[in-house]
């Protein structure tokens, strides 16, 4: 081979190192990039929400300038005409509706986890898996118009009750839209069971519900009881829905007739008609602050429950 053939090779060779090396050098500088794009991102996100929780933080700590923590906790008269704001009955209103809306929904989500998990066919869970997702794009607001033109007249005539409105109404409402939250997570902690620990079941001797009840269900617990603390979540904060068909009333519900109010449905009802940087406006910031700090209570709960899942 001449000795131009032999340069010609070693210049070839040597733009192709080149060319890989930039490439190589390009890739490297795209992720420091992207990598800082990500810290700036979630500076950006825990500054956000740093900044509302000490917004409403203070603006609802304010309402004890004027309201004692007694009369506002352990109260239940609310009045702001009168300078009374006793929010008790929202609070009792806001964990009585999600109590009942989990002890209504949670067996039937899980049941139809299991369901859809190990009983249902293929081409059936291929069906029923988008329909169940498709509950999560409907509008709160249209749940609560149903329950509002179907749910409460029904309540009010089979029940014969006067209005038909209160905790009942509100939380099947709820029921049904925690359902998908419940469905969803609960079915992939059941397929995520190994299925090595099924079949030593059924080789025991075991039934298809003896193996569901003794093994997959305690195997899957941790994912089921996030999907419960999840749902919860979304209850406890959900506004529309539970603001039409709870009777916004101020009072301590004494039975599941009785209608009466939450949280987040007494702030959407009072939050346009009240004056900024008064003792009513930051009694509402106050319940937002109580509503927040119970939404952090559950997703720290859901952190846990994770962790102890993994180890």
């Amino acid at each position: 081979m001449k000795e131009k053939d032999y340069i010609r090779q070693d210049v070839t060779f040597l733009m192709a190192i080149t060319a890989d090396t930039r490439e190589h050098q390009l890739k490297l500088l795209y992720d420091r990039y992207i990598r800082y794009l990500f810290i700036a991102s979630a500076f950006l996100m825990t500054i956000i929400i740093l900044s509302i929780i000490i917004f409403v933080g203070q603006q609802g700590l304010a309402t004890f300038k004027e309201v004692s923590p007694m009369e506002f906790f352990l109260t239940s008269k609310w009045d702001p005409t009168e300078g009374k704001y006793g929010a008790l009955s929202f609070i009792s209103g806001s964990i009585y509706v999600t109590v009942l809306a989990v002890l209504f929904g949670a067996p039937l989500g899980l049941a139809g986890a299991i369901f859809m998990a190990k009983i249902a066919p293929d081409w059936l869970r291929e069906i029923m898996r988008p329909a169940t997702d498709l509950y999560v794009a409907i509008p709160s607001v249209v749940y609560g118009y149903v329950g509002l033109t179907l749910l409460v007249p029904f309540i009010r005539n089979f029940f014969h009750v006067n209005t038909g409105f209160g905790l009942f109404a509100a939380s099947l409402i709820l029921a049904i839209m925690i359902l998908p939250t419940i469905i969803s997570i609960s079915e992939d902690a059941l397929r995520a069971v190994p299925k090595n620990l099924e079949e030593a079941s059924l080789a025991l001797g075991a039934t298809r519900w003896q193996t569901i009840a003794k093994v997959l269900l305690p195997s899957a617990l941790p994912g089921i009881l996030t999907a419960i603390i999840l749902a919860m979540a979304r209850a406890i904060g959900e506004t529309m829905a539970v603001q039409m068909v709870i009777g916004n009333t101020p009072q301590i519900a004494k039975s599941l007739f009785t209608p009466t109010s939450t949280l987040p449905s007494e702030i959407v009802v009072e939050m346009g008609n009240t004056p900024f940087d008064s003792a009513w406006g930051n009694s509402l910031f106050l319940m937002a602050l109580v509503l927040l700090i119970i939404s952090l209570v559950m997703i720290l709960l859901i952190r846990q429950i994770a962790a102890r899942r993994l180890a």
